[in-house]
């Protein structure tokens, strides 16, 4: 077996896992039959925790992308091929639906869903009834797009010495982002987070918001932030000496 193979089995199984384990104990939060209701700061803390979790275990791996908004923006920013993006997206997509396959199988049906609940299934990312699609599918954009600038500032080169903290930037991210975004569309940002409880609940009625919106944000930002931030590709030492002189704010790594 060569090395491009074990690579992408490699990166297949670690965005598998790290999707499993985000919608798993993600979504357990959500499960109301316990007799305790957690609000949507426990929720969103929650999701953002499992994602420095995550990051801390598959990060040197795949890069704990577990989300192919994510992805889409690495294969832009050429940090990753399109034909190596497949097995991320695939074990991201695959990852989520187990997740939450595992999580309804082991919790018992009366806790799982209580006779008397109404409203979506369980972690069912649905847009608030008062708002239209389209806010949902702006709200999804907005708040993916700010995580995929993230994403691009810890892939810049400038950024490459201070990486010891990108595990909890990324958590706390992740928790801002969903809350701002909870009540406006479930603040999902991630369609592998959003298939798996979708497709075990049958509920699909506004489930395209969470594949537009998402995905739309990584084709506008990523390029954007290559053209307007990326740094430049090293010039000779006489040229670059001259301009730290002139500019000395542009070769700052900080």
């Amino acid at each position: 077996m060569n090395s491009a193979t074990l690579e992408r089995i490699s990166v297949f199984l670690a965005e598998l896992l790290g999707t499993a384990i985000l919608v798993f104990l993600g979504c357990s939060t959500c499960i109301s039959g316990f007799g305790a209701v957690y609000n949507e700061l426990v929720i969103c803390l929650t999701f953002g925790l499992v994602v420095m979790l995550v990051v801390n275990i598959f990060g040197c791996i795949s890069g704990a992308h577990i989300n192919p908004a994510v992805t889409i923006a690495a294969v832009i920013y050429k940090l990753i091929t399109p034909g190596l993006a497949v097995f991320y997206v695939a074990g991201q997509l695959l990852g989520g639906f187990i997740g939450f396959g595992v999580l309804k199988l082991i919790t018992p049906k009366h806790i799982w869903r209580p006779e008397d609940a109404t409203g979506p299934g369980v972690c069912t990312t649905v847009p608030h009834p008062d708002l239209s699609p389209f806010t949902a599918v702006t709200v999804e954009f907005i708040i993916t797009s700010v995580l995929i600038f993230l994403c691009c500032g810890v892939w810049d080169s400038r950024n490459a010495k201070h990486h010891d903290s990108v595990p909890l930037r990324f958590g706390l991210t992740i928790t801002g982002l969903a809350l701002a975004g909870a009540r406006f569309s479930g603040g999902s940002m991630n369609p592998a987070r959003s298939l798996g409880p979708a497709i075990w609940n049958g509920d699909f009625e506004h489930h395209w918001i969470y594949w537009v919106g998402p995905l739309l944000a990584p084709l506008v930002v990523t390029p954007f932030y290559r053209i307007v931030f990326q740094q430049r590709e090293a010039e000779p030492e006489e040229t670059t000496e001259k301009r730290t002189e002139e500019f000395p704010l542009r070769t700052n790594n900080v």
